[in-house]
């Protein structure tokens, strides 16, 4: 079964998250890098009846009420919306924000390094906390996109490619060698990986290793003359490109390529690289999928999206790093989205006490994922503050605005006992859409003497004044290599996201 086959009605009480697994497994396993996660999610969108813009077209005469569309920037960045039949510019926007990127070793500008001991090297930079301990003894894989010429018209394209067997490895020390193998390894000097041997050095005389051995790969000048000439002809391979100058650059990364897999007793975990965050990416698509216009039922049909809000799901790159480039949260585009559209409908009144008016009418959910309980490490946690696997979304709280929930008011049930959770109006709200999604809630602070990391919400609802919450899927092992999640845990985040979708405008109502 895919994701396309799943039902997907207009109530999110009728959707069975077992039947999200699958899918999941399939997606994560198949699209390692951001490129690839953007890629697919495009096509996703586009086969359900979505039309893609272009941010350098104007909107105004593209945008139609009950309408579905998409863009991406950058091609690892995308924003994914609906216009129910009933908006008007002032009204609400349904806002799910992620991140798609994760941990990461990128290869350098340069990646080509000097063998030693007959072992090709690749340089390689780390992305965020990638190259820890757990990334050694890995089988790693390389994937990205790849700008190409075309020799007949000279125009530069981009292409994906994946080279998803073992390639590369990072080899651990073994503990015989003392104190040297002990502790986190230096990122520059001792993580550097493996991807082939080459020992034709042994028995050259000097002046043959001073002459070098042939020409330059792809011409000198060329990029791909200060890349390894073995992974060059890999990629090239791989894509079938005939003459290694038409690759202009690239932008490729390492990753883990063990397949995603379901793991104990019952098949109630999911083992997985890349969790964070395309696990509550993958939840907020489906969730506008099941939710939309024309796709209300996997056999065609339903009734279209008589709403008067739009329902939005952004999908952001470079949050691990702090968000700043202009395909992350910290730019303009999730407001300039939200702009164009108010514009679309407004014309030469879409100033800013109507923009205004529409981020005051609007509420975001900050999807990000969240720190399930760890059972060896109980008292690194907070009582009642202990998200489990299978079970829910979970709100996440910072008493020093990490999360975008603060002020303490609204108690709610939780394990059988009432507990004070964050920013009330906010909790309030998406606990008023759970109840009506039949969907439970969990909780997490941090200790005291721990500090939270941070997400896409705070930089979000300061820059727009929206009303936001923090809530996403638990996780065990947040930024290795590999992580668990719960097999249950990508359908119930469907199940809250599309009853957000579907009741949030008249939740909201319910407010004064």
């Amino acid at each position: 079964m895919t994701s396309h086959d799943i039902s997907s009605a207009t109530a999110a009480t009728s959707i069975k998250p077992e039947a999200y697994t699958q899918p999941f497994l399939s997606f994560i396993s198949e699209n390692p890098t951001v490129f690839h996660t953007v890629d697919y999610f495009s096509k996703q969108l586009s086969s359900h009846g979505f039309t893609k813009l272009s941010e350098r077209d104007l909107w105004t005469d593209k945008l139609e009420k009950g309408g579905k569309y998409f863009y991406d920037r950058n091609g690892s960045g995308l924003i994914a919306f609906t216009i129910g039949s009933g908006y008007k510019s002032g009204n609400g926007v349904a806002i799910i924000a992620s991140h798609i990127d994760a941990l990461s070793a990128r290869l350098k500008p340069v990646s080509t390094k000097s063998t030693k001991a007959g072992y090709v090297q690749l340089g390689v930079a780390p992305y965020a906390g990638a190259l820890n301990q757990t990334w050694i003894d890995r089988d790693l894989g390389i994937g990205g996109r790849v700008l190409v010429k075309d020799e007949k018209s000279g125009k530069i394209s981009t292409k994906l490619v994946k080279l998803d067997w073992p390639i590369a490895r990072i080899p651990s020390l073994a503990p015989h060698f003392g104190i040297a193998a002990e502790g986190q390894a230096n990122k520059e000097t001792r993580m550097v990986p493996i991807v082939g041997l080459d020992n034709a050095d042994i028995g050259e005389s000097k002046v043959v290793q001073e002459e070098g051995r042939g020409s330059v790969l792809g011409g000198a000048g060329t990029f791909v003359s200060t890349q390894p000439a073995r992974l060059v002809k890999a990629i090239a391979g791989e894509m079938g490109i005939q003459n290694y100058a038409n690759i202009v650059n690239w932008e490729l990364e390492i990753f883990d390529t063990q397949p995603a897999q379901l793991g104990g007793l019952d098949k109630e975990f999911i083992f997985a690289g890349r969790i964070d965050d395309k696990l509550c990416s993958f939840s907020a698509i489906e969730a506008l999928l099941a939710s939309s216009s024309e796709s209300s039922s996997a056999t065609g049909g339903g009734s279209s999206d008589d709403s008067g809000i739009v329902k939005m799901v952004g999908l952001f790159d470079d949050e691990e790093v702090g968000s700043l480039l202009r395909q992350g949260a910290h730019s303009n585009f999730l407001p300039s989205t939200i702009e164009r559209i108010c514009e679309a409908f407004a014309g030469d009144k879409c100033g800013a006490n109507l923009l205004s008016q529409t981020y005051a009418n609007s509420f975001l959910i900050s999807a990000d994922v969240t720190h399930a309980v760890n059972p060896n490490y109980m008292d690194v946690y907070l009582e009642d503050h202990s998200p489990r696997l299978n079970v829910g979304i979970t709100v996440a709280a910072d008493s020093n605005a990490h999360m975008t929930t603060g002020k303490s008011t609204l108690f709610v049930s939780y394990h059988g006992r009432l507990l004070i959770l964050l920013d009330g109006v906010s909790t309030a709200i998406l606990q008023r859409i759970a109840e009506k999604s039949s969907s439970l809630l969990q909780v997490f602070q941090i200790r005291n003497d721990s500090r939270s990391g941070g997400t896409v919400g705070p930089m979000l609802s300061a820059m727009t004044g929206i009303r936001a919450i923090d809530a996403g899927l638990p996780q065990l092992s947040m930024h290795s290599i590999r992580a668990t999640t719960g097999s249950l845990d990508p359908g119930l985040g469907v199940k809250l996201f599309a009853g957000f979708f579907d009741h949030f405008e008249d939740v909201d109502s319910e407010f004064i």
